[in-house]
């Protein structure tokens, strides 16, 4: 009986730029076997990896799984994406944020695989490849190589708590290794190999290369040729398999980097402070006393709709050593939308708000309507939402080639429109109170449209593919 197919690329063409990368590639990775991909440097090894992890556009050709029971595809040249959860990846650089602990990112990698984490089991793990004393530290403190142990170890685990045959990918797993830990790794491979699983790695290691069964090179015409080669490497001790356990922990993941360095409340909460010191400046009794509304609504709003275009610290985050690429191919083609949500200024709208109206509106007369009071939080809903659409919009323009092209800045612009609708929309409470008829001009409907105008400019920086 032969054995089953896990991974495989048909046809697939990749381009990087003007040049093909990969040119009608076909590969297949089976279950219960370790395959060694070997080539000179810029031969297209890690363009090929990647791809199957679903990283990169394809111009032609697809990637199928088939680790669960039925085949699903990773991508295509169509621009299909399927769920990509429940393997293992190991960049060539760290793909991690320096704020993660070590304990924090092992556990996480098992989360966001759909692993249950066995807290006894990770700290064994953990210190097996000595870093038992340092799982609590952040990565940002750790050395190079120890850094690449974490970045391994995080593509391992996963996979070893699972009880399905399921792909690793490692690309250049051995770089910065020391000799303990890259006999750690090469035990590591023959005892996944022996429990069914299919790993494939990028090396030039030659100890690497002793454990594979077999090799593929890859040449700079793109094509592969394979060699069937021994091993005698004993496996190693891994943890039983657990039952798969569903977290969203790419929303823990912000939550806890925020709260530990809380970089994105600081960086939109400054500028946002900043211009309500301004806006106070220009609401002079002159801007009061002539009933200027739409004037005074505009600055009123202006601190809040601030802390919503700010470029959110995710952006940072998920360049930091290609942890975003990391994220994608955990994630799959959920991943902007996930990253969007995950970038809201979700604290700040509503107190901003409310405090730009005590400092702005004060005590002036009949612009001190009840309503105004009463119905504020509408517009920090709305402000929220522009937070979501504003990120999306920051996450499409960081993938560009020339992420900080003027170009690609003025894409915010198109924010100002909702602002104006909650601006008009402000100014009819001010002066004549809430209104709830849906006719255009009136307060419930200037809102709507904000919102529904927020949520299509969303939409469209979601769908628009991400490479």
């Amino acid at each position: 009986m032969s054995a089953r197919t896990l991974l495989s690329a048909r046809g697939l063409v990749v381009d990087r730029g003007a040049r093909k990368v990969l040119r009608d590639v076909d590969f297949s990775l089976s279950e219960g076997e370790v395959v060694g991909l070997l080539g000179v440097n810029g031969s297209g090894k890690s363009t090929l990896l990647e791809s199957l992890a679903g990283l990169h556009p394809m111009t032609g050709g697809s990637v199928l799984r088939n680790d669960r029971g039925f085949e699903t595809t990773v991508r295509d040249s169509e621009g299909q994406r399927g769920d990509v959860s429940g393997f293992g990846l190991c960049l060539q650089t760290q793909g991690m944020s320096g704020d993660e602990t070590v304990f924090e990112r092992i556990r996480g990698a098992c989360r966001v695989a759909g692993r249950a984490d066995d807290s006894e089991a990770l700290n064994e793990i953990i210190s097996e490849w000595g870093l038992g004393h340092r799982a609590d530290d952040r990565i940002c403190k750790l050395s190079g190589g120890l850094r690449r142990r974490v970045a391994v170890l995080s593509a391992l685990v996963p996979v070893a708590l699972n009880s399905e045959q399921s792909v690793v990918l490692l690309d250049e797993p051995s770089e910065g290794l020391d000799q303990s830990s890259k006999g750690l790794l090469l035990g590591w491979l023959r005892a996944l190999k022996m429990r069914g699983h299919g790993i494939l790695v990028s090396t030039h290691d030659p100890e690497v290369i002793t454990a594979c069964d077999r090799t593929v090179t890859i040449s700079e015409t793109s094509e592969l040729k394979s060699k069937i080669q021994e091993s005698n490497l004993e496996p190693a001790n891994l943890p039983n398999p657990s039952a798969a356990e569903s977290h969203r922990e790419l929303v823990a993941w912000t939550w806890r980097l925020e709260r530990r360095n809380p970089i994105d409340t600081i960086g939109r909460g400054v500028p946002a402070l900043v211009a309500l010191l301004l806006a106070f400046t220009l609401s002079t009794d002159i801007v009061r006393s002539t009933e200027n509304y739409d004037l005074l609504a505009a600055l009123i709003l202006t601190p809040a709709f601030i802390t919503a275009i700010v470029t959110p610290a995710i952006i940072k985050r998920l360049a930091e050593e290609r942890a975003g690429d990391w994220w994608r191919a955990m994630t799959g083609a959920s991943s902007r939308g996930w990253f969007s949500i995950m970038g809201v200024s979700l604290i700040l709208p509503l107190p901003i708000i409310y405090l730009s109206w005590f400092v702005i509106a004060d005590d002036s007369g009949s612009a001190m309507n009840s309503d105004v009071m009463l119905w504020l939080w509408l517009f920090a809903f709305v402000i929220i939402d522009l937070s979501v659409a504003a990120s999306a919009l920051h996450l499409m323009v960081s993938g560009l080639t020339r992420a900080g092209a003027v170009a690609g800045i003025l894409l915010q612009l198109v924010l100002i429109w909702p602002f104006l609708q909650m601006t008009s929309a402000l100014t009819s409470i001010m002066s004549n109170g809430m209104s709830f008829e849906l006719s255009l001009g009136e307060p419930i409907a200037d809102i709507a449209i904000a919102w529904l105008t927020v949520v299509l400019l969303w939409a469209m920086a979601v769908i628009i593919p991400e490479d």
